[in-house]
């Protein structure tokens, strides 16, 4: 405690003080000079106890900050006292619940990047590895020229994957970041819809699927337009791949005072109750995968919809088909 130097300054001025005090007491009777003498006492007695209780708490905010230091976050040093020092151990309490979060959420953030990483390779190494065996065949000389043909045309279909795959992810990432500002617009859904849908106009005709859209054509939406038409084109991709030959692609626009909502409904195989629940998780592929699928489409759009304070809900049953809503509510 008397390391501190203006400590040892104000006790040393309170002695002298009271010595001065003393000597003028003296010149009126001993009585009064044993008085002030026990005043002086008593008041740089009070001086020192209340001192040292306070650099008693220092000691232990200190030790605290040492636990702290050391990755221990679970201590509580909150104080209902009057008081600076109470004050500083709340914010003191505050800072560390800050920290904790932080950290927590930046290993979270670890073991994501580690599991991302571990997709990627995955998903990078089949394509890679059956572009090099196609190479190595490519540089025989004896190789049939209908061969060659095919091999360069799976070649270049693997390309196509995987430059979407690296795009897809990139998209995800920076979403994940935060370095993607969605812009809120309104937006007419009629133009949504036939921009979404343009680019499928012939996968669906070499499927023979009828595709029809119902309900409130002219409803506007609120949301990223850009943003929201890739979501709602991977919804629409996904249901034209999991469309039987002859089947039915229904999308159903309905808009009320608290959201508009567009509803993309296939016929089909269902997806079964066990791939339900993990339809959006990243990299995920249920039983009825599609070849080519590598399971990120729907997870990208998972994330634009629901950052943009959406919702999006699928139910899927063997009676009626499989039905993906896209929900966005106006006013927030």
């Amino acid at each position: 405690m008397f390391r501190n130097k203006k400590l040892r300054h104000s006790t040393a001025w309170m002695i002298v003080l009271g010595l001065v005090l003393m000597i003028i007491a003296s010149f009126q009777s001993l009585w009064f000079v044993g008085s002030t003498a026990l005043v002086v006492m008593a008041m740089i007695s009070v001086h020192l106890y209340y001192s040292y209780n306070r650099y008693n708490e220092m000691e232990d905010l200190s030790i605290y900050l040492r636990k702290i230091s050391s990755g221990s976050f679970s201590l509580d040093v909150r104080d209902n006292d009057e008081g600076e020092i109470s004050i500083l151990k709340n914010e003191i309490y505050k800072m560390t619940q800050l920290l904790s979060e932080q950290k927590s959420q930046a290993d979270d953030s670890k073991i994501k990047l580690a599991e991302a990483l571990a997709d990627i390779s995955h998903q990078l190494k089949t394509p890679l590895t059956s572009m090099t065996v196609m190479t190595d065949l490519l540089a025989q000389d004896q190789l049939p020229k209908e061969k060659r043909e095919e091999f360069l045309g799976h070649i270049s279909s693997q390309l196509s994957r995987m430059e979407w795959l690296v795009t897809s992810l990139l998209k995800l990432s920076k979403i994940d970041a935060g370095t993607i500002t969605f812009t809120k617009e309104e937006s007419s859904v009629e133009r949504l819809i036939h921009e979404t849908v343009s680019p499928l106009t012939i996968p669906m005709k070499d499927k023979h699927i009828h595709f029809e859209t119902v309900g409130d054509l002219d409803a506007f939406i609120a949301a990223d337009f850009r943003w929201t038409k890739e979501a709602l084109s991977n919804i629409l991709k996904n249901a034209v791949e999991h469309t039987d030959s002859g089947g039915k692609v229904t999308m159903t626009v309905t808009e009320n005072v608290l959201f508009t909502e567009l509803t993309v409904h296939n016929t089909g195989e269902p997806i079964t109750p066990k791939d339900l629940p993990h339809i959006f998780k990243r990299f995920y592929q249920g039983n009825h995968a599609h070849k080519q699928s590598v399971g990120i489409g729907l997870a990208l759009t998972y994330h634009i919809v629901t950052k943009q304070n959406g919702a999006i809900h699928v139910e899927s049953t063997k009676r009626d088909g499989t039905s993906f809503s896209v929900r966005f509510y106006k006013g927030t």
